[in-house]
């Protein structure tokens, strides 16, 4: 079992996991012409990066080596826009400060979405007094004022039980804990005594393991766990809603619905044929593979035109280093992919 306390106390974090795959002609060394892709970033976007680079690999007779890891959106903007990595994988548009970071030190950069997701709260399947919550409610669990003041189910919701309320979340380093906490508490800070981690393994094993548990992170890590986990319904004014492929659809799962994305560096695409070998590869199978991890994919067409500002070196972002809440897929689309030339892109 995680021991909450010394994770709190002691200020651990628990530990980050990578995992690297290599490919190469004929099993052997690599040689002098061999061409390496670094991925590294959000854990939420992680599954569906990582069946990319496996396939990728297996299906691939040249001697590239592909790593695939995750620190975070964050943590990995951090090694992007120091020019460590190819691409970044992120739960949230690249904030401002890296947008500056990036700029500062020539990281050009070209933005794809790849998926969409429904940030999933969940609880132990042990409790069966939080079947709905509300977005007010989320809200006075997490804000700031409510560290080691809010501590029991029934301080939250006086029907619910007088049992602990043990919260697992997001690490300051993830880009999850960037969008809920604008997106639940309005601001980008929540209160500090949780179990917290950029590994949503750990948290989903943190949630299985205590009946008093709450927790949240991508719709894939609650999918892959369906029959140890329970979803929380959300009511954000219109009763509660779980998180499915229908209600991200039809944008009632509100405001927990979010793009998923990776970032590609611009002007190593252009010197490293094997990075764009890989990124025609990544969207060409993206749709299917999104699927299979637990994501609701973008149209087909989104992806074949991704390529295309793939092609042309789009770079930028037009979300101007704000998380993009409550966007239905449409509208992502118009914004992102809504002309061949530079207009709304901003770098």
């Amino acid at each position: 079992m995680i021991n909450k306390y010394s994770l709190l106390k002691k200020k651990i974090f628990l530990p980050v996991v990578i995992l690297s795959t290599i490919l190469s002609a004929c099993g052997g060394t690599k040689t002098e012409q061999s061409q390496n892709i670094t991925i590294d970033g959000s854990s939420t976007v992680y599954p569906i990066t990582n069946s990319i680079v496996e396939k990728f690999n297996a299906s691939n007779k040249t001697n590239i080596e592909a790593k695939s890891g995750f620190s975070g959106s964050i943590g990995g903007f951090r090694k992007f826009c120091q020019g460590e990595t190819e691409i970044n994988n992120s739960s949230v548009p690249i904030p401002q400060t890296f947008m500056d970071e990036c700029k500062k030190n020539g990281i050009a950069y070209i933005e794809l979405p790849v998926a969409f997701d429904a940030l999933t709260v969940v609880t132990n399947p042990k409790n069966d007094w939080a079947k709905i919550i509300t977005v007010e409610e989320l809200k006075n669990m997490w804000q700031p004022s409510a560290e080691n003041k809010v501590t029991r189910w029934n301080q939250v919701n006086s029907e619910w039980a007088d049992k602990p309320l043990n919260l697992f979340g997001a690490g300051r380093d993830s880009g999850t804990f960037e969008y809920f906490t604008v997106a639940i508490i309005g601001e980008e800070n929540s209160r500090n005594d949780y179990v917290f981690s950029e590994d949503d393994n750990a948290l989903v094993q943190g949630v299985i393991q205590d009946p008093n548990a709450l927790g949240y992170f991508g719709y894939a890590y609650y999918s892959q766990n369906k029959d140890k986990l329970q979803a929380v319904a959300i009511d954000n004014g219109n009763g509660g809603i779980l998180p499915s492929d229908e209600t991200i659809k039809n944008n009632s799962y509100r405001p927990l619905t979010r793009p998923l994305f990776i970032y590609v560096n611009a002007k190593k695409a252009q010197k490293n044929k094997a990075l764009t070998q890989f990124i025609k590869f990544y969207l060409d199978n993206a749709s299917k593979v999104v699927h299979e991890v637990g994501y609701l994919p973008l149209p087909d067409s989104a992806y074949k035109i991704a390529l295309i500002h793939f092609n042309k070196n789009q770079v930028g972002t037009v979300f101007n280093g704000k998380p993009e809440l409550n966007a239905t897929i449409n509208e992502l689309l118009n914004r992102t992919y809504a002309s061949d030339n530079k207009e709304g892109y901003v770098f």
